[in-house]
Formats: structure tokens, C-alpha cells, sequence
């Protein structure tokens, strides 16, 4: 194989940094809820997501990345000092990035193409010397003293000298450049790598994603493989993963032979997280806490992490939870995996910086890519991607949204019998529900069995005699670390999903910081249309126009009419009823919540606020809407309801802007100065803060239906305290059903007798979750169904 050295150009460079002019920001101090607006970043591309925030040298080192830049791009290497002082260093070369090392020997980062020694000198490789979107370093099998190893999103393969920077290109880098070495093609399936670790004798690789059928989030796509010193990657697993790591973090593991190996990933069903303990593979189910991070194509996710936080727990980032996740997490020390919260942002990643946390943010794409709506406007997306750094004291991260999962073990899926199911997650939420369904013609018992503490030792938890289908939520009391199942017979399409949640200390109050929002059916005393518009977000409030800058400051500005053009909240394209909203989304009618007090649909009522999710606004609910390639409509989630007049809403400088205020002001809200224009600024997360979602309605109000013929569907996921009331113009029995994971897994709930005389009313268990409900009656009749949610 050849060795390639630093293009000479850049090397010479290097030599003449100390010369070389650093670019610095302006440094305003102002912060509003973690997210300094100063230190937002921007990039020319169509997404700014930010790859790696690394401390080092008593400095904070940040990289963002744009979509598909093998080659380099417009994005930087930041310097952040204590103060908060942004340092755009000269030698950035972009390039959508996300590796980064902290290799022990040379005292050197190396984050994207950089390697920054302990006196913060920088160095490059190049990357139209060595393409490739770089996604992780690891440390050498063979020689970690002196090398390392870099890989890259389509799955390429270098050794990197950390002395010299020559490099060995092991495998080609998959995109169409010229070959840089003599390194093979790999055949690994999947493509869209993620995470890169070593240890055990062994190099392990993640990706996650598949070309070509990127609507679909339920093929199988992405891997799992290793290296061990030549050829190509080995699959391991033909699945979705992304991080890899161990207890030795970003600096690799401190005993490489024993120590274990993470990775996390998913498929359509649930998480899976795999562990390499003394050279075999264990497999483990966790659930979901959102599904905005599906998609085939594996776009959505960015770079989930395992990192280090300073306290006895690691903390994890996987399908919108935060995770506990314990240093000492092996085969037989499995225990203690537990959600701290659920979250908005997109994260790339995060470290603990002074006394904070420090997340890096995929915040406002110019491109939405897949995630057009007929109900979003055309051109509300940013003029110029953006994103900003994220600073939360720890014990934020137990006070998010209160967490939920959902997952399966099986999922229409033929199982033999004795077959038993990867071990899933029983531990660490208040709530625990599980739905077994199958197409076997005789009832089929299934046995579960219990892990308690986490050491691999197995005892019966439950035998379930199953005929057709069963709900089954667990005493608060059962206690256990993993749960798995086993039917007893040979099983048809066999669905076994599991619904959890925490308890919801929510109230029904918006918390303080949203007093200066309009209430439902006041008038504002200031509205405007907003949009990202480069470096500062645009205002246009009836014939004036403001700017809001990164000092926060809204002055009055002359905006081109093309600035705002095509932003505007498409109107009249959701249907009210009498029972509730209906949303029609790729061929599929969904029934969600109404609230009368708003009459019409006004206001913004869907803007993507981050990369690929959409923040859905109806009838004073802020809902979480995955993007269409993640299944859309059909797994969307409550965040909390507001029941506020809210005008418009966007995202810039990692920000999250509402216009639609009254004349109250506390610290939240941004005034123009002669008083005609105003913003209320704060994060997505704040959202959760506005009080437990609430909201009634149903399928059917004073409705004629039809016999045996299914009502729409109804939202019923994330809300905690349900009840249902039936009426009826005649005596009919009412099948309730319910859809267990939001895909059309239809299980019966319970069937009630209605009469003229005596309406049903019937309030659900309180363990009991499910994604949607919808009613059948067995005649014709005049029926009402309502669903109240507390």
C-alpha cells in the first residue's frame, strides 16, 4: 500500500499559523435559556449540523458539517474560550465530519480532519488528499502509540500517522473521487456510517442507513461490522447503528483486551443496543421516546452518543432520551440503563464543559430534504443554515419532557416455538404495558421471563394464555432489569410490543416564561410573520419590518418581499368537525384533539423548527411530527398544550422565536424600540414547560355510521389520564380498538353494550397507552364517541 502525505500546500500553512490572523466573533453576553445567539454558527450548505464538541487545551473545539461534502466545505473548526469568545480558526476546511479522539501518547484532538496539540496549534489533512465524510476515529490495533484510525460515512477505512499525517487508505471511500490509494471496494450493505471503535482484537464500524428506497422506515438497512487488520468489514448485524464506544470514551478504552464494547442502533421495531463482552455478542431491546430519528435512508438520526458527563452515569443520547447508562455495563452487569427525559433537540454531540453540559445542535436547515407538507408553507424553511451550541446545567436533563417508550420485540413476524425474543428493557419507568398479538388459529401461550438484576440469570416472570390477542399491563411493583418472550408453540404474525411511561408531574398552567403570549381568544397586542433570514431572523408586522441580530436587538429593517414570499401558513387545508380535526397525510385520514375556543385554524400551524422534525401547532397543542420519510402523521406526539393565540413561530441562532404577544414582558421577550413589533424567545425544550398535553374530542359526534365499519382513527399516544363516552340511538355493542405502535397493528380493547337509555361511560386503567383508538359499531345508528384526555 502507498503512503500519501499532508498536501504541501497546507503544510506549508501550518508552518506559518503562528503569523496567520485568527478570526474572532464579537462576544455579546446575553443567553436565554442555555443558548448564547453570538455564538451561532453558519455554513453555505444546505444543513449546518454540528459533528463533535470536544474540550481540550482550555478550550471548547467545535465542528459542524454540512449534507454530502467529501471534499471539503464552507463549515469551520470553532475555538470557544471560557469567556464564550468564538474563534473561527484559519485552517478550517469543512467537510461533513463527526469523528472525533483524544489519543493519549502525542496529546493531540483529533476532530474532523484536525489534530490540535496541547498548545492549540492545528493541523489538516487534507481532504482532496484523503476524501471521505469522516464519522469516527479509533485507536490502532496494532500500533496505538503512533497511529489511528479514521473512517468514513461510506464506509472507507484509513491509518493516520499522528506524527506525520502520512495515511494508509486500507478501503476506498465509497463516493465517485479518484482512488488516493489501494485500498479494496468494501460490500458491506448499508451505507450513511456512523461510529468507529477498537478493542477485543478487533475494529468496529456502524452505519445506518440503505440508498434507494428512503421512504420505507421499515426495511432492514445499515450494519454492524468489524476489521481485524485487513480485507473488508464483516457484518455483524444487518441492522440500523450508529455509536459505538466503551468505558474509555473519546480517549478509547484504557484496557483494550477485556474492556467491552457498545453500540447502539435500531430497527423499525424498537433500539437494540449490542455488547462485545470476552469476544461473543449480546443483543438487547430498549424502547423509543420518539420516532423522528426512523428512516431507512438513516438521515434523521445524526451522531447518538455514550459520553462521559462527570457522574457515576454516563449519559446516552437515542431516539429523543436521555439515558443513563452505567460505566460498568457488561454481560453480567447489565442493570441500570434508565430514561432521564425525553428531548426536541437534535443533538450531534456533547460533552461536559466547566459545570455544564455542552450539546452541539442540528438546528435550522436551509434544505428540509424529504419533509414537504401540504400544510406547511413552500418556503418557510431558513434562507441560510444554522446552529448554535446548547449549555444546560445537569439536572436540566431529569426535567425535559417525562419520558415514554414504545417498542417490539416481534412484529408480524412468524416466531417457532421456544424461540425466544431479545431481552427487552423492564426497568426505570412507573408505567409498563405489553400487547401480544398473533394470526394462529388455536390460542398460544407465551412465557415471559425475567433478568431482576441484571447479572443473566433468567426466572419466570408470567405464562400468558393468548387467544388472538391480550393487554397486559405490569403491577408497579414487578421489579426486573430485562424482560423477554417465548411462545410455547409455533406462532402466526406475532406482534409483542411493549407501551412505558413516567408519571407526568405536569399541571395544567403554562409556567411563567410564556405570560407575554397571547391567550386563545384575546388579540395580540404585536404578531408578525418570521423567517431565518441569514444572519438574523425577519419580522414583518402589518407594513414594517424589523430584524432580530445576534445581540438581540429587534431594529427596524427593509426586507425584501421575496424574503417572505411563500412563507406564509398555508391556509384552510386541515377539516374541523363537530368531534375533532381531521389530517389527511400521504393517503391516510388521522383524527386529532380540537379546542373550540379557536374557531378556525389560525397562526402558524406546522414549521420544521429542527433538521428533518417538524413542530405541529393546532388548537393550542404543540405536537412533535416526524418527517414523512419516518412515517409522518402516523407517529406523531403531544409535547404539551398551551392554549395560547400564537401568531408565528421559527427557529434561528438555535433559538426557538413565537410572535402572537400581549403587553406583559419578562426576560423571554425581545422589543423593538418605538414598541410595534416583539418576539418571545426561548428553546424547543422549553415547550415542555407549558403543562401536560390535554384535549377532548373523538371519531364520531352525533354521527350516522355504518355497521362493522371502523371509525377513523384517534390520537391517543403521550396523554396521561383517559376516558371514553359512548351514546347511541339504539342498542348496539361498540368495539374499542386500539393501534399499538402506530402502523395499523389493530388490537381489540374491550367491546361495550350502548343503549338509547344508557350511555357507556368508562375511564381507562392507569397503566394503559396506545398510539391510536378507534370505534366499530355492529348496526347502523347515530353514535357519539368522545375521548377526554386530563
Amino acid at each position: 500500500m502507498k503512503l500519501y502525505l499532508l498536501a504541501p500546500c497546507l503544510l506549508a500553512m501550518w508552518l506559518l499559523l503562528p503569523s496567520l490572523p485568527l478570526v474572532r466573533a464579537e462576544q455579546p453576553s446575553r443567553q436565554i435559556s442555555g443558548v448564547y445567539p453570538h455564538l451561532t454558527m453558519y455554513n453555505h450548505e444546505a444543513e449546518c449540523g454540528t459533528g463533535a464538541v470536544v474540550p481540550w487545551a482550555d478550550r471548547l473545539w467545535v465542528i459542524t458539517y454540512g449534507p454530502h461534502l467529501p471534499q471539503g466545505s464552507s463549515d469551520k473548526l470553532y475555538e470557544i474560550t471560557p469567556e464564550l469568545e468564538q474563534i473561527i480558526r484559519p485552517e478550517s476546511v469543512g467537510g461533513t465530519s463527526a469523528n472525533r479522539m483524544i489519543h493519549r501518547e502525542s496529546q493531540q484532538l483529533n476532530i474532523g480532519p484536525y489534530l490540535i496539540d496541547a498548545e492549540r496549534n492545528v493541523r489538516v489533512l487534507s481532504p482532496k488528499r484523503m476524501p471521505g465524510r469522516l464519522t469516527g476515529t479509533a485507536r490502532h490495533l496494532t500500533d496505538p502509540v503512533n497511529k489511528i484510525y479514521i473512517a468514513t460515512m461510506e464506509e472507507g477505512l484509513y491509518t493516520v500517522d499522528v506524527n506525520t499525517l502520512e495515511f494508509i487508505e486500507h478501503i476506498a471511500d465509497g463516493n465517485k473521487q479518484s482512488r488516493v490509494g489501494e485500498g479494496i471496494d468494501s460490500k458491506l450493505p448499508g451505507y450513511h456510517g456512523k461510529g468507529l471503535f477498537s478493542g477485543q482484537g478487533v475494529l468496529v464500524y456502524a452505519n445506518n442507513g440503505t440508498k434507494g428506497k428512503i421512504q420505507d422506515p421499515t426495511i432492514t438497512s445499515g450494519a454492524l461490522a468489524k476489521w481485524q487488520g485487513e480485507g473488508d468489514w464483516q457484518l455483524i448485524r444487518e441492522n440500523q447503528f450508529t455509536e459505538v464506544s466503551g468505558p474509555g470514551g473519546i480517549y478509547g478504552n484504557e484496557h483494550p483486551k477485556t474492556d467491552p464494547i457498545w453500540s447502539l442502533g435500531w430497527d423499525y421495531k424498537s433500539l437494540i443496543l449490542m455488547l462485545l463482552d470476552k469476544g461473543e455478542w449480546h443483543a438487547y431491546r430498549l424502547p423509543k421516546g420518539s420516532h423522528s430519528y426512523d428512516g431507512s435512508h438513516g438521515w434523521n438520526t445524526e451522531w447518538p452518543r455514550i459520553r462521559d458527563i462527570g457522574e457515576d452515569d454516563l449519559l446516552a443520547t437515542m431516539h429523543g432520551t436521555f439515558w443513563r447508562f452505567p460505566k460498568s455495563f457488561s454481560a453480567a452487569n447489565s442493570a441500570g440503563i434508565a430514561p432521564r427525559s425525553n428531548y426536541l433537540k437534535v443533538i450531534g454531540d456533547f460533552a461536559r464543559w466547566q459545570d455544564r453540559i455542552v450539546f452541539g445542535c442540528d438546528d435550522s436547515a436551509q434544505k428540509e430534504f424529504l419533509n414537504s407538507r401540504p400544510f406547511k408553507a413552500e418556503r418557510g424553511s431558513p434562507v441560510q443554515s444554522n446552529s448554535n451550541l446548547w449549555f444546560v446545567e445537569p439536572e436540566r436533563l431529569d426535567r425535559l419532557g417525562p419520558a415514554i417508550g414504545r417498542g417490539s420485540v416481534w412484529l408480524n413476524e412468524d416466531v417457532a416455538a421456544a424461540a425466544t425474543s431479545d431481552p427487552y428493557l423492564f426497568s426505570g419507568y412507573d408505567h409498563r404495558m405489553l400487547v401480544i398479538r398473533h394470526a394462529t388459529k388455536e390460542p398460544v401461550d407465551f412465557a415471559l421471563e425475567v433478568d431482576r438484576k441484571g447479572n443473566g440469570k433468567w426466572e419466570p416472570l408470567e405464562q400468558l394464555h393468548v387467544d388472538g390477542s391480550l393487554i397486559h399491563i405490569f403491577d408497579q411493583d414487578t421489579e426486573g432489569s430485562w424482560v423477554r418472550v417465548r411462545p410455547e408453540t409455533d406462532a402466526k404474525q406475532v406482534c409483542v410490543h411493549f407501551h412505558y411511561r413516567n408519571e407526568d408531574p405536569r399541571t395544567d398552567k403554562n409556567d411563567v416564561m410564556f405570560a407575554p403570549i397571547c391567550r386563545a381568544g384575546a388579540e395580540p397586542e404585536t404578531g408578525g410573520l418570521i423567517r431565518s433570514n441569514r444572519k438574523v431572523l425577519s419580522l414583518r408586522t402589518g407594513e414594517h419590518d424589523y430584524e432580530l441580530n445576534d445581540r438581540l436587538e429587534l431594529v427596524p429593517a427593509s426586507t425584501p418581499d421575496e424574503v417572505f414570499a411563500g412563507a406564509e401558513q398555508p391556509k384552510n387545508m386541515i377539516t374541523i368537525d363537530a368531534a375533532s380535526a381531521i389530517v389527511e397525510e400521504d393517503g391516510k385520514r388521522y383524527r386529532i384533539p380540537k379546542h373550540d375556543a379557536y374557531g378556525d385554524a389560525l397562526g402558524r400551524i406546522c414549521r420544521e423548527v429542527a433538521t428533518e422534525r417538524d413542530l405541529f401547532n393546532f388548537h393550542g397543542t404543540f405536537y412533535e411530527l416526524p418527517a414523512r420519510n419516518a412515517q409522518g402523521f402516523a407517529k406523531i406526539r403531544p409535547i404539551a398544550t398551551h392554549n395560547l393565540a400564537i401568531d408565528d413561530y421559527a427557529s434561528h441562532f438555535g433559538l426557538l422565536l413565537i410572535t402572537g404577544l400581549n403587553e406583559q414582558s419578562n426576560d423571554r421577550v425581545i422589543r423593538s424600540a418605538d414598541g410595534k413589533a416583539a418576539v418571545w424567545a426561548g428553546v424547543i425544550d422549553d415547550l415542555w414547560k407549558l403543562g401536560r398535553p390535554r384535549g377532548e374530542g373523538g371519531p364520531w359526534k352525533d354521527s350516522a355510521v355504518k355497521a362493522a365499519v371502523p371509525s377513523d382513527p384517534y390520537l391517543m399516544t403521550g396523554y396521561d389520564r383517559k376516558s371514553l363516552s359512548l351514546e347511541a340511538d339504539r342498542d348496539v355493542n361498540m368495539l374499542v380498538e386500539i393501534d399499538i405502535d402506530g402502523t395499523g397493528v389493530w388490537v381489540p380493547y374491550q367491546s361495550f353494550v350502548v343503549t338509547k337509555e344508557k350511555p357507556v361511560e368508562h375511564r381507562f386503567p392507569e397503566g394503559f397507552s396506545a398510539y391510536w383508538v378507534r370505534l366499530t359499531a355492529d348496526a347502523d345508528c347515530k353514535t357519539t364517541g368522545w375521548f377526554v384526555y386530563e
